[in-house]
This record gives structure tokens, C-alpha cells and sequence, in this order.
């Protein structure tokens, strides 16, 4: 080949070389203006879909606390164990280490996984603790991350979980005051943009969406002090009893506020695995029962306004029978010829008949149905009883007698307490409150009920009958164990015989105790109903008294009440002066 022909050709591949390197350099340059011109809105949206997401961003639910701001339920910020199905299918290999880590079966994985396989999101364990969270991170599986959330949490465990209730693993409200006022509790969550890395990791928050909102916080009348007071007292009485139940209530008669009620058996709202679903009840509110001998006082309110009776009325209760058509009454012994007062102090069933026969039916319903008995308190807790008190238009003689003395009525222990709240006031049931009541609303709700109801009686007979009842608490009286030193008490006894298939059932009773304190200048009712005890005395004043005593002495001493008895009795003296009863 001639030198010329060499040099051509060397030329040719010169100018083909050249060509290429502008062809690409050409070509590079139009897809950098593709890129990053012509298609920068379409690619840039591609690739956020892969790492730019849209996330929830919780808010906690509100705080329920006790009147004085403390604590009942809360929520602390935790982690749940989520997954993107279809990146974790394809790491098959770490299934069993997970599986074991959550506390879950392989096989149960395997399920989820395969039900959820066309999803990008499943949860794998809810709400777990931080530090097998950062266990579970650190296994840097494919598609499993972590999502903030809040977990309930109740500081005082059993000792409200009747009154405050529990909300689900989707922090709803199940019960209790979490379900009444769930729609104030609840939380708005916010969302923001954030991007992620291949293992689910947010790597940078981008811009917030929505602001999150938290709950409103709620103040219940609840005084915490005590709640746990009552709670103590109670769980002692009804274990040494070796009784199937019990319930105790504490109103403030003058704002209608529930200061306390607690319930056994209890549960922990904290871990609710393996509890009896009967346990969950709150039975102050949804169990009725007949109400026994702590319905005798409102029989006598209703026979003193009639007219035709005083406290020294008297009344033949000889020879401890008395019959009635076909049934006959007993008392518990013959207590012969007894005042009205006595009728009262000796619990007599044959006294508390004869007064109800001798009124109209009209009167002793009117009573009765005037304190709320057989009525709903306005409490507005879920499954609340209203319990039942028949019309009077459709009561023989004998139910005529046997209601006078607490039998073939029904009522809860909250709906007696607050009858009780009513004797020891104007005779106004307030409707009953679990929300700390506001001074100015109390006002006004007086001033309406006023306007709308008369009183059940005068004040001078309803100070009558509270004065009958400090006698039960007296010497001589059933309920002498109610008493509490430096305190003028006014209570009533009740040992209800429990019904069952075909009637009364023997061996079977309710011990109960009524009462208000301070008797001179009323503040606190309180009701004790301890259910089927089981030790060697089954009677009210014997069994739910005591409970009575120990829970109002502790009640008015934390509420700073003054003693209002300055001339106690010899025992009464020494245990004030610090001696032994």
C-alpha cells in the first residue's frame, strides 16, 4: 500500500474517531437536557415514589386525671414493628430470628405475610417495648420498620380501673370513662413527608402535611386519696368474709359529685390478659339488688309527711309476727310496743309495715321515686342499671309491706347512695356526676331543680329521720360499728336475703350500710354492699359497717371535715385522746 493510500486511511480514522467522540458528547448533552430539563418533573416524581413518603404523625390521646390534676390514664410514646410484605417475602431467610424476636410463630409469619403479599403495609407486633425495638432494627431486615404510636398506661392500675375504663390496641375507648367521653379524648393525627432508605428508615423529614392535635385533657370528681382508701378497705373486708363481691360508693351530697367507687374483684388495666370478663363490670352501676332494710328511713319520711305520725309515735310490733294475707313478716325478735324512732334503731320489719299500711301507696311510691329508686342517676356511665320500683297502682297489701322494708324493688348501689345524698340534703336527688363539677354550673343546676321538683319531704322531717338514724349507730342500734370517733353518723344496716330460681334462697345474703356524715351538718354518703359473705357473721352491721367506719374516718380526716361530735362516749374518748378502743 502507497504512502498516500496509509494516510488517507490514518485520516479516515481520525475524522471516524472524532465523529464518534461528537456523537457522544452530542448525545451526552441531549440526555442531560432530557434529564434535567425536558423530563426533570416526570423523573423527579419517580424517584420520590421510591424513597419520598407520606407518613402518619400520631398525636396522644388526652389525660384523664383525678380532681386535683392527678393522674389516672396517660399515654407514653411507643414503636410498632411493621412490614412491607412484598420486600420481606423475599428475605425468607430471616423469618425464623423474627418470628422469634416478636414473640410470634414462623407459621403465623408465614400466613400474614402470604394474606398480605399484594399490600405494602401489614403490622407485625403493636406497640412493643424500646429496647426490643431497637433489637428488631438492628437485625436490618428488608421492609421491616418501626411507626410511633402511644400506649395507654394507668398509674393507678386496679384501684380506678372500674371508674376510668381501658381504650383497644387502636386507642378507642372499651369501658369506663374512656368510652363515655372518647370523642373528647381521641386524637387528630398530623402527616408529614419523609424520605426512606431500601430498609424502610426515614432519612430526612421533608415538610409537614397536617398538624397533629392532641386529645382534651378531662377531670373526673374522683378524689384519688380516696379511691384508694375505699379500694383498701373494701378488698380486706370481702377476702376476710371469703365473700364473692363487693362495691362501695362515696358521694358528695352537695354537689352530687362521685368522690369514690371501687369494685371486687378488680383487674389491671395494664395487662388484661387472662382476665374474666365478669371482672370488668362496674357492679356499683349495673348490678341491682333489693335493697333491704336501708329503705326503711325513706318509709318513715314518708309517714311522718303524712301527717299522721311522729318519732314518738308508737307502734305495736308484738309478738314478732305479723301477717299480711297469706305471708307473714317477721321481725328478729319482739321488739313489743316501740316508737317510730325505734322502729328505725331496731331495724323492725313489722314496725316499717305497719307505717306503709297506714299511708297511702301513693305517698310511700312518691318517696321513694322522689330520691331516684328505681331511676337512672344521670351519671351517664355505659351499662348503667336503673333498676325497678313497680307503680304503686298495681301493689297488693303485702308488696305494700314489703317494699316499706326494702323487698320486691331493685336499685344499684350508686342510685342508693345518691338517695341518701337527697335525705341528707333538701330532699333533691342532684343527678350524679363523674366530672369535677364546676361552681357556677352547680348553681345553676340547683336553681333548676328547684324550679322543677318539690322536695320529697320538709327539712324538719327529713332532720327527724337523720337524727333516728345517728341512733342505729348508737348503743343499742344494728349498725354500732359504723361509728367513727369525734363524728355524728347517721346510717342504716341492711342484710338482704338474695333471691333465686323458685324464690328466696337460704344461707344466701348481701350485708349493706348506708350512711352520712357528718350527721349535723351533712357532706359525704357513702354505701357498702359486700355480696354472699361467707365468715362466721353475714349481717350488714357486722360485715359492710366496718368498711363504712374505716373509709368515712379516713374521708373526712383527708378532706379536712371538723368533728362535729364534741361529746363522744367513754370509748369514743380514749380512742381520740390516742387509747385503745
Amino acid at each position: 500500500m502507497s504512502a498516500d493510500a496509509d494516510s488517507l486511511l490514518f485520516r479516515g480514522r481520525r475524522w471516524l474517531v472524532l465523529g464518534v467522540l461528537v456523537g457522544a458528547g452530542l448525545l451526552l448533552a441531549w440526555r442531560a437536557l432530557d434529564l434535567q430539563i425536558l423530563r426533570k418533573d416526570f423523573l423527579q416524581g419517580q424517584g420520590n415514589a421510591r424513597y419520598l413518603r407520606v407518613v402518619s404523625e400520631p398525636a396522644h390521646r388526652g389525660m384523664i386525671t383525678d380532681r386535683f390534676g392527678e393522674p389516672l390514664a396517660i399515654s407514653t410514646p411507643v414503636d410498632s414493628v411493621w412490614a412491607d410484605p412484598q420486600q420481606l417475602i423475599q428475605a425468607r431467610e430471616s423469618w425464623p430470628v423474627l418470628a422469634s424476636m416478636l414473640g410470634i410463630k414462623r407459621s403465623a409469619l408465614e400466613r400474614l405475610l402470604a394474606a398480605k403479599q399484594n399490600k405494602e403495609f401489614v403490622y407485625l407486633k403493636r406497640r412493643v417495648p424500646p429496647d426490643l425495638a431497637a433489637k428488631v432494627m438492628a437485625l436490618e431486615i428488608p421492609g421491616v420498620a418501626l411507626m410511633p404510636e402511644y400506649k395507654r398506661f394507668y398509674p393507678a392500675g386496679e384501684v380506678t380501673a372500674h371508674i376510668v375504663g381501658f381504650t383497644n390496641v387502636d386507642d378507642a375507648g372499651q369501658e369506663g370513662m374512656e368510652l363515655v367521653f372518647d370523642q373528647r379524648l381521641r386524637s387528630t393525627p398530623g402527616a408529614k413527608r419523609v424520605i426512606k432508605d431500601r430498609l424502610g428508615h426515614v432519612v430526612e423529614n421533608v415538610e409537614r402535611v397536617r398538624e397533629p392535635h392532641p386529645g382534651q385533657d378531662i377531670a373526673l370528681s374522683i378524689d384519688r386519696r380516696l379511691q384508694y382508701l375505699a379500694y383498701r378497705e373494701l378488698k380486706a373486708a370481702v377476702r376476710k368474709n371469703r365473700a364473692d363481691a363487693g362495691s362501695a360508693v362515696i358521694l358528695d351530697v352537695q354537689t352530687g359529685e362521685v368522690l369514690a367507687m371501687v369494685n371486687q374483684p378488680a383487674y389491671n388495666p395494664n395487662n388484661r390478659s387472662g382476665v374474666n370478663r365478669s371482672h370488668l363490670r362496674n357492679r356499683a352501676v349495673t348490678d341491682v339488688f333489693e335493697p333491704g332494710s336501708t329503705t326503711k328511713p325513706f318509709t318513715v319520711v314518708a309517714a311522718l309527711e303524712s301527717g299522721r305520725f311522729t318519732p314518738d309515735t308508737l307502734v305495736d310490733t308484738s309478738p314478732g309476727r305479723f301477717r299480711v294475707g297469706r305471708k307473714t313478716i317477721h321481725d328478729f325478735r319482739d321488739y313489743g310496743l316501740i316508737d317510730v324512732s325505734t322502729v328505725i334503731q331496731k331495724s323492725s320489719n313489722i314496725g316499717a309495715s305497719k307505717l306503709a299500711l297506714s299511708i297511702s301507696p301513693e305517698r310511700l311510691w312518691g318517696t321513694l321515686a322522689g330520691v331516684g329508686l328505681g331511676a337512672g342517676t344521670g351519671s351517664g356511665f355505659p351499662g348503667e342499671s336503673s333498676g325497678l320500683l313497680a307503680d304503686f297502682a298495681t301493689w297488693r297489701d303485702i308488696e305494700r309491706a314489703t317494699v316499706s322494708y326494702g323487698y320486691g324493688l331493685s336499685v344499684t348501689a350508686l342510685q342508693l347512695a345518691r338517695a341518701y345524698a337527697a335525705l341528707a340534703t333538701d330532699g333533691r336527688p342532684l343527678p350524679v356526676t363523674f366530672l369535677r363539677r364546676d361552681p357556677d354550673e352547680l348553681a345553676e343546676l340547683k336553681e333548676d331543680l328547684a324550679a322543677m321538683y318539690e322536695p320529697i319531704a320538709e327539712p324538719g322531717n327529713l332532720r327527724r329521720v337523720r337524727d333516728m338514724l345517728e341512733r342505729v349507730v348508737q348503743k343499742g342500734g344494728t349498725g354500732t360499728q359504723a361509728a367513727v370517733p369525734g363524728y355524728r353518723i347517721a346510717g342504716k344496716t341492711g342484710t338482704v336475703k338474695k333471691s333465686g330460681v323458685g324464690g328466696y334462697v337460704e344461707d344466701s345474703y348481701m350485708a349493706l350500710f348506708a350512711g352520712i356524715a357528718p350527721a349535723s351538718n351533712p357532706r359525704l354518703a357513702m354505701v357498702v354492699m359486700v355480696d354472699e359473705p361467707r365468715g362466721e357473721k353475714y349481717y350488714g352491721g357486722a360485715v359492710a359497717a366496718p368498711v363504712f367506719a374505716k373509709v368515712m374516718a379516713g374521708a373526712l380526716r383527708m378532706l379536712d371535715i371538723p368533728p362535729d361530735d364534741l361529746q363522744p362516749g367513754p370509748g369514743q374518748r380514749l380512742a381520740l385522746l390516742g387509747g385503745a378502743q
